[in-house]
């Protein structure tokens, strides 16, 4: 650059902005390593992933390939979705169950059982298997896809899976629940708590469920 050229009001305006940006970069990472320094090493974390929005379910596999790529063991209990052939169920029982063990222990959604006391069976008999897969400390993640619908209807007893959750879930064990109309008292509860929020939907458009997409 010539010494006319250094010279010129805009050169001399980006070098001006480029330092103002790098000292106000600087305070910002001095602020952000003051607040990590007051923070613990980790928890195990109750997630709830909730809403009338798509990516509950999807959101929680994202955490448990996550925990697979890590080499990290994980479980999943499917409350609703049993008569699905979901992507998610195919690969890991194929590719990676010596890593992460999968139970569908749902019949398909209220409306296609039609048979409340069979739903409830089957609630009662996942939630029994989620206990027993959360006491496991192998387990560093159980997912619970699709609980709060369970919840919700009042297939299982909310207050004792809230009880279980607060004093009976090991220190270190992640436990993400999905599903819409999560309950309050869940959503209380939890470490994380985040609400999917509908903005479109292609079913609204007459496009049913697409494989790689809904399953």
């Amino acid at each position: 650059m010539s010494e006319t050229e250094d010279n010129l009001p805009g050169a001399q305006s980006s070098e001006e902005d480029l330092a103002r940006h790098a000292v106000k970069m600087a305070k910002k990472k001095a602020a952000r390593d003051k607040i990590m320094a007051t923070k613990t090493d980790g928890k195990g974390l109750i997630i709830v992933n909730t809403g009338k929005g798509k990516g509950k379910s999807t959101a929680g596999f994202g955490m448990i390939f996550r925990h697979i790529a890590h080499g990290m063991p994980c479980a999943v209990v499917q409350f609703i979705k049993g008569g699905w052939e979901t992507g998610e169920r195919t690969l890991i029982e194929r590719h990676f169950a010596d890593l992460c063990t999968f139970h569908t222990l749902g019949e398909g959604f209220t409306w296609e059982t039609q048979d409340r006391a069979r739903d409830i069976a089957m609630a009662e008999k996942a939630w029994e298997t989620s206990k027993a897969l959360i006491r496991d400390t192998r387990h560093s993640m159980v997912l619970l896809d699709e609980i709060n619908i369970a919840l919700r209807y009042g297939y299982i007893d909310a207050a004792e899976v809230i009880a279980f959750l607060t004093t009976e879930k090991p220190a270190m064990t992640h436990v993400v629940l999905t599903g819409r109309n999560a309950r309050e008292d869940i959503i209380e509860i939890a470490d994380l708590a985040t609400e999917m929020e509908l903005l479109k939907h292609p079913f609204r458009a007459g496009i049913k469920a697409q494989i790689g997409v809904e399953y």
